[in-house]
């Protein structure tokens, strides 16, 4: 009986890839190797390209690997290609590599969005926050970091600090004109590794800005009820509590009269109506600060609304006064109005 010939061993096949695919391989292998190729020099669209394909990368074959490292004269470590994780992952290796105009341009077509930068981060954080991670920081930074983020933000931030201090970083705001860009973009990587060293918490918002949130929609009995149980338990957190309130009657002394009109487009005309008509007798203060800074005509039909109707029920008035108090809110988180700070 005659034995069998040996087998052949079958020749390892070789993917046809097409020379992007196969720029898209190299690249993808150096990047993976911590090589930092320079493709700034290439065109926009070219640059747009080559990220597209090596997002669309397949799995390729060890075979077909060597064979295009080969072709290309590139002394590599034999080993095999991970598969593409999409554009979101090719980005993120190549970001660096690429003008910054064509990762953006890439990001927003992906439906990705946008690439933040630290000030863009800083900024979007909460007075609060803000205040912290500059605490022992020099007047002079500060004063960076104030002129950086949002006029309301860096207000309410001069108002929770102690006066001198506050004084001499609006001092500091001078002496910033001639700042490098460089120092500035160093500044907000300091702050920004900063805020990323401490640790998640469940709350964005300090204890005493998320009671006083609920308390500004709570009826007054409530709230002052509230605040007295906190007094004499915490003094001090209480007192914090009662700075981030802000109520109806609290208009006066803190919205500047010219954004008044501001506020008036923000009101829906009945819930205004009611609102004053509630004010007249309880908080006339504030009814006769609004109807005051606003145009003479407007005051008078106003007025002949408020005239029109009965009494309003207390309950209905406490709801139209608070959505007052909300649109004045709203204006101050969207940066429109600024209100002055609270005093102790």
């Amino acid at each position: 009986m005659t034995a069998p010939a040996n087998p052949v061993a079958a020749e390892p096949v070789v993917q046809a890839l097409s020379p992007r695919q196969k720029a898209a391989v190299i690249l993808r292998v150096l990047v993976e190797d911590g090589e930092t190729p320079d493709l700034t020099a290439m065109t926009p669209g070219q640059q747009a390209l080559l990220t597209e394909e090596m997002a669309r990368l397949k799995p390729i074959s060890r075979a077909t690997l060597e064979a295009v490292i080969t072709e290309y004269l590139t002394a590599m470590d034999d080993a095999g290609l991970s598969v593409s994780q999409g554009l979101a992952a090719a980005l993120n290796q190549l970001s660096g590599h690429i003008s910054a105009e064509v990762e953006e341009e890439l990001r927003l077509r992906a439906g990705l969005g946008e690439v933040l930068g630290v000030w863009d981060r800083l900024a979007a954080l909460p007075a609060d926050t803000i205040l912290k991670l500059i605490d022992g920081e020099s007047p002079e930074v500060c004063a960076v970091v104030l002129s950086k983020i949002k006029v309301a933000i860096a207000a309410e931030i001069l108002g929770l600090m102690p006066g001198p201090r506050a004084r001499r970083i609006t001092f500091a705001v001078c002496q910033t004109e001639q700042i490098a860009p460089p120092i500035v973009e160093r500044i907000g990587e300091m702050l920004v590794d900063r805020l990323e060293a401490i640790p998640p918490r469940a709350f964005t918002r300090s204890p005493d800005a998320r009671l006083g949130d609920i308390l500004n929609s709570s009826t007054p009995d409530t709230r002052e009820d509230v605040l007295l149980g906190l007094e004499e338990n915490d003094e001090g957190f209480a007192s914090a509590v009662r700075r981030a309130i802000f109520t109806f009657a609290h208009i006066p002394a803190r919205l500047v009269a010219r954004d008044v009109p501001a506020l008036l487009k923000e009101v829906d005309g009945d819930i205004l109506v009611r609102a004053l008509k509630a004010a007249e007798t309880r908080e006339p203060e504030t009814a006769n600060f609004l109807l005051d800074n606003m145009s003479k005509r407007m005051a008078e039909q106003l007025r002949a609304a408020m005239a029109e109707i009965d009494d309003v029920p207390e309950k209905d008035g406490d709801a139209a006064m608070t959505e007052v108090v909300r649109a004045v809110r709203k204006l101050e988180v969207e940066g429109t109005i600024m209100l002055t700070p609270q005093e102790d």
